[in-house]
């Protein structure tokens, strides 16, 4: 129950890992540094329109006192007695509810010092600076301040409060403050947290842009029974309201653009946020972290190259196979406060997706990990016309809710994606009104395996054919294995053409030079030339400095560049690169695939085990027609 107590310039989660927060003690120095900035000098012969009349502050919202701007007390002189708020007024009358930390949420510092208005009584302060006057808080800002909330929050055992303050205490402030109930409970409609704001600080956010911008976010309808509030009388007396600039775009034409898999998704998290994230996935996968944790790399499992070693795998272990998608490499953390795409660099974004548990346990994912790749589906409507889709297949599960699973035979993993992440989401969708899927940035999948005795029908002949977007070869999973990370000997990918990655370099003699890394360092493939052909690759050097995937031309010896890998901040190791190398000398077509993989599907022990699946599919459709 969130309880409740007495301008506009022109929740918590529930997993918290043991001895560990979000802010390490470093940063945490770092932001005590910034605090306190030294820059701020109060200028009293601005005081904003409407301030004077505007309520000082508004009931507390959870741990939140929303309020106008308080003034130093260098404006006291130019203010009438009963108009004036300053921080020590606030301090002094608000006995029981002390303050531990300021959100300033406006776009100057002209109106009071920090540092000597808040230092001496031990209160935090966070500058986040917003535009009032013609646009809302960017997502980063929205995200940080989410983040310093909930880390107060997290660490506040005195249970002080925060203010926060725009101008004067409306739009900004309440736009914050909404986006914090949203994550905080993430069952609660935008709806219900604009009336939650404006019963505690009426009459709320009063621009329509400002609460047409929370309903586009959060992919809700607004109600036509939505009426944005009136401006405030003491808000009317500004100068010029009359000419009060919009925040929708000007005219322009509006261009589609084109989808494509180096498309950067989501919105930068703060530092703290992302480094309790990263910590998280290494916990879940029973990683040690060794050293500065500033130095944490993706983690997760990578495959190796099929060669004639790897035939011998297949037979001691059960396979599954699937397509290997050519798109984007993400991890996904969902979180109450958030879903988050993790990218081959480690790092974190947050994209706006909702994933309810089952309807029974009325709440969402919270730390849960799943892994995956992104594509780009290319297809024709119903009426020719060419569209696109983006779409993340979800191929393996770390967590769930807090839990690791990373130990759990694949299997067993890849059933729980279905039942607990996909199912949940689809079945809300039929039922839901307000909350609207289409509009998040991408649908989710599970990702199809199939058995290995059906790899040639199922997998070369119909499924990769059928596909709307491309593939380039086909991942062999074990069955029975555990999640491993980073480079996983048991996790074999067969590719139509081998590829490394490698970090191109032209030097100042004009040479072309490849580089692999080997022990975190930069090794030269001396005696390796690359070649650039074809449409695209007319000018090397602009290529200097970027990851160029290449393949392998037999014939000429040498390495080709196929595309720039923007998603990755290395080149592949000296491990990837030797098992690529073994698989393109052991010369593996897809003939020499298929042809061992008939071979392996005639031993005892898979003939016994396809019989057994095959079995318990035909039970599972069975079940479906009659549920």
């Amino acid at each position: 129950m969130i309880t409740t107590m007495h301008s506009e310039e022109s929740g918590r989660s529930s997993y918290l890992p043991r001895k560990r927060h979000l802010d390490n003690p470093s940063e945490e120095q770092s932001k005590r540094s910034r605090l306190y900035p030294r820059d701020q000098h109060p200028n009293t012969n601005f005081i904003p329109h409407g301030w004077l009349d505007c309520p000082r502050f508004g009931h507390e919202i959870g741990p939140i006192i929303p309020s106008k701007v308080p003034l130093s007390e260098s404006y006291n002189d130019h203010l009438p007695p009963d108009k004036r708020y300053t921080f020590k007024q606030l301090l002094t009358n608000n006995k029981r509810n002390k303050l531990g930390l300021v959100i300033d949420l406006t776009n100057t510092t002209r109106y009071y010092n920090p540092s000597t208005d808040l230092r001496r009584e031990g209160i935090e302060y966070v500058k986040i600076r917003c535009s009032g006057r013609d646009s809302v808080p960017d997502n980063v800002s929205v995200n940080t301040f989410v983040h310093e909330v909930n880390q107060f929050e997290r660490r506040n055992f005195s249970k002080k409060s925060i203010l926060v303050h725009c101008t004067h205490g409306h739009n900004r402030t309440g736009f914050m403050v909404v986006h914090y109930l949203m994550r905080s409970s993430p069952l609660m409609s935008v709806t219900q947290a604009l009336k939650t704001f404006s019963d505690a600080r009426p009459p709320g956010i009063y621009k329509s842009d400002y609460i047409d911008a929370l309903y586009s976010f959060y992919h809700e309808t607004k109600p036509e029974s939505a009426v944005c509030p009136q401006t405030p009388e003491w808000k009317k007396s500004e100068e010029n309201e009359s000419l009060s600039v919009s925040l929708s775009s000007p005219c322009v034409p509006f261009v589609i653009k084109k989808m494509s898999n180096d498309d950067v998704l989501g919105d930068e998290i703060p530092y703290g946020q992302e480094k309790c994230y990263q910590e998280f996935c290494y916990e879940m996968m029973n990683i040690k972290i060794e050293g500065r944790s500033s130095s944490l790399q993706f983690p997760g499992s990578h495959p190796v190259s099929l060669d004639r070693e790897g035939f011998q795998l297949l037979r001691r272990r059960y396979y599954y196979a699937t397509w290997k998608a050519d798109g984007t490499r993400y991890m996904m953390l969902l979180t109450r406060e958030g879903c988050y795409l993790i990218d081959r660099k480690f790092r974190f974004r947050r994209v706006q997706m909702r994933f309810p548990c089952k309807p029974h346990e009325a709440r969402v994912h919270d730390y849960t990990l799943l892994d995956g790749e992104m594509v780009v589906d290319n297809f024709l409507d119903g009426q020719g016309k060419p569209c696109q889709a983006r779409r993340y297949l979800v191929y393996d599960m770390v967590a769930v809710n807090g839990v690791s699973v990373s130990d759990r035979p694949f299997s067993e993993r890849w059933s729980v994606i279905d039942r607990e992440v996909i199912r949940p989401r689809n079945d809300e969708k039929k039922v839901t009104k307000g909350y609207r899927y289409e509009m998040e940035p991408f649908g989710v999948r599970v990702k199809a395996f199939c058995l290995l005795s059906s790899v040639e029908k199922k997998v070369f002949n119909e499924l990769i054919p059928s596909l709307s977007h491309d593939s380039d070869g086909i991942i062999l999973q074990g069955w029975d294995e555990p999640y491993v990370y980073q480079r996983n000997q048991g996790l074999l990918k067969w590719k139509f053409l081998d590829t490394i990655d490698f970090l191109f370099e032209v030097g100042r003699d004009g040479r072309y030079m490849l580089f692999l890394c080997e022990n975190g360092r930069n090794k030269l493939m001396e005696g390796h030339a690359v070649e650039f052909r074809g449409d695209g690759w007319e000018e090397p050097g602009s290529y200097s400095g970027k990851l160029l995937e290449c393949f392998w031309d037999k014939e000429d010896k040498v390495w080709v560049p196929m595309r720039v890998r923007v998603d990755k901040s290395q080149p592949n190791g000296m491990g990837t690169f030797r098992g690529v190398m073994k698989s393109i000398n052991d010369g593996i077509t897809k003939e020499v695939l298929l042809e061992e993989i008939k071979e392996i599907v005639r031993l005892p022990m898979y003939v016994e085990r396809i019989r057994m699946d095959t079995l318990a599919a035909e039970r599972r459709r069975h079940g479906n027609r009659r549920g």
